[in-house]
């Protein structure tokens, strides 16, 4: 299942509403229409859509086509999305710069940039495992700002 063709699918308000009556009754594309306020046609398309990501399905009585709900694609939308509630927050935080790549901030050993870095993707890690070109691409003349003052003693 196509998750995101699946959530555009249900953001329309009139699927989202042909979603919402056809778990209640198995319902044919005109009495779809006259309960919705739209013509057939309107509905047919809707449904054709709603079809292609497998949210409903057709099943022909007599003269007409009843459609219903595929449950279990919408149980399984449920839990994709209980699933993403469940994620934790990565530890060290979310670098913006870092969020298109295929970073898995829970693996063990993977330390994401605290976004002090304009670039952190030109840089290798660590600071202290940055060469100077990195450094000046990613900070222009600047001192590294990940890298800790160190203090002086004296």
């Amino acid at each position: 299942m196509e998750i995101v063709q699946v959530f555009k699918a249900l953001s329309d308000e009139t699927r989202f509403k042909l979603i919402n009556v056809l778990l209640t009754h198995d319902l044919c594309v005109g009495a779809l229409a006259h309960h919705l306020g739209i013509s057939e046609a309107a509905v047919s398309q809707h449904l054709k859509q709603l079809r292609e990501v497998g949210l409903v399905k057709g099943e022909k009585r007599g003269y007409w086509t009843h459609y219903m709900v595929e449950r279990n694609k919408l149980s399984e939308l449920a839990e994709f999305v209980r699933e993403l509630t469940s994620l934790p927050p990565c530890p060290e935080g979310v670098c913006i710069k870092k969020l298109n790549q295929k970073n898995d901030c829970h693996k063990e050993g993977v330390k994401m940039c605290d976004c002090k870095c304009q670039y952190p993707e030109k840089l290798i890690g660590k600071p202290e495992e940055c060469t100077p070109e990195q450094i000046k691409e990613c900070h222009g003349d600047e001192e590294h700002p990940c890298e800790e003052k160190k203090e002086s003693t004296k």
